[in-house]
């Protein structure tokens, strides 16, 4: 069992740390708003006051925050991990971020004798629950194997795709896919709706279609009832397809459904919808339907 720290209580990070839990590890747990950790403290988390407090109590460290800025945040300065990481430890981010960033990163994280892994993960609160999580995961590769049994207490599949940086990059390539799916998606219902077949007929064809992927399987059915809490909502997706975006630009990949996708998020966002799944595109490709 292992000594493990976890910064970022949010949907994903409190499932993740009460699966650690369960396994029988000991978890230090940190969230800028500690409220939101209490049931986590109730089941056994530590609490640690600081991402450095959390840093010094752990082996491994885990992190699963919003978005770059957060993850430079909690990382620098006095309270932050790096002033806390021990030689010999290991940090784990699994935030999607930039690539460049979480290189750099790793670089002062190596200063300090420790390792640095990006470990984002495929999947959604349903699919941890479900134990179906799957992890891509860069950086040393001794490290990674360190780390890899804990990763699989958290999901079932954890692949290795080589240096610092390339976990995040293939994170970003991936999630700009649930985007595009689920505009292709909602058109396709819209198209049938509009034809004359009732919406949620149209759903179950196409849920029991060849065009279901994982993906489309569990946020389908949204398009006739949207979640109270987002799994995942249109800021944040908005965020991994600014970042393919740029990442396509200083490729030279050119990445057109990407492009026009984001702009249905940024059409989300001008109907006060920012805070919903973002599988909300579907009402905005409805209302500009007709319907």
């Amino acid at each position: 069992m292992a000594n493990l720290g976890f910064i970022g209580l949010g949907v994903m990070g409190s499932r993740m740390v009460r699966r650690l839990l369960t396994a029988g590890h000991t978890v230090t747990g940190y969230n800028r708003t500690r409220s939101k950790a209490l049931p986590l403290l109730d089941v056994g988390m530590r609490w640690g006051d600081t991402p450095a407090a959390v840093a010094r109590a752990a082996d491994v460290v885990f992190s699963m925050v919003a978005n770059t800025a957060a993850l430079q945040a909690v990382a620098g300065g006095p309270d932050g991990v790096l002033a806390g990481l021990r030689p010999g430890a290991i940090f784990v981010d699994m935030s999607t971020v930039s690539p460049a960033v979480s290189r750099t990163l790793a670089a002062q994280v190596a200063a300090k004798g420790a390792y640095m892994l990006d470990a984002p993960v495929s999947g959604s609160a349903i699919t941890l629950e479900e134990g179906r999580l799957s992890f891509m995961v860069a950086g040393d590769r001794g490290a990674y194997e360190r780390v890899r049994p804990i990763l699989l207490d958290i999901g079932p599949k954890v692949t290795y795709v080589g240096a610092n940086g390339l976990a995040a990059s293939m994170k970003i390539a991936t999630n700009l896919s649930l985007a595009v799916q689920m505009l292709a998606f909602s058109e396709g219902v819209l198209l049938a709706e509009k034809s004359g077949i009732a919406r949620a007929t149209a759903v179950e064809v196409l849920l029991n279609s060849v065009i279901a992927s994982p993906m489309v399987k569990y946020r389908g059915p949204f398009v006739l009832g949207m979640p109270v809490e987002a799994l995942f909502d249109v800021n944040m997706m908005q965020k991994d397809l600014l970042l393919a975006l740029e990442m396509g630009r200083e490729l030279d990949v050119p990445l057109p459904t990407t492009a026009v996708t984001n702009e249905f998020l940024t059409a989300a966002r001008g109907m006060g919808l920012a805070n919903k799944d973002f599988a909300v595109m579907f009402e905005v490709l409805a209302r500009m339907s007709g319907l």
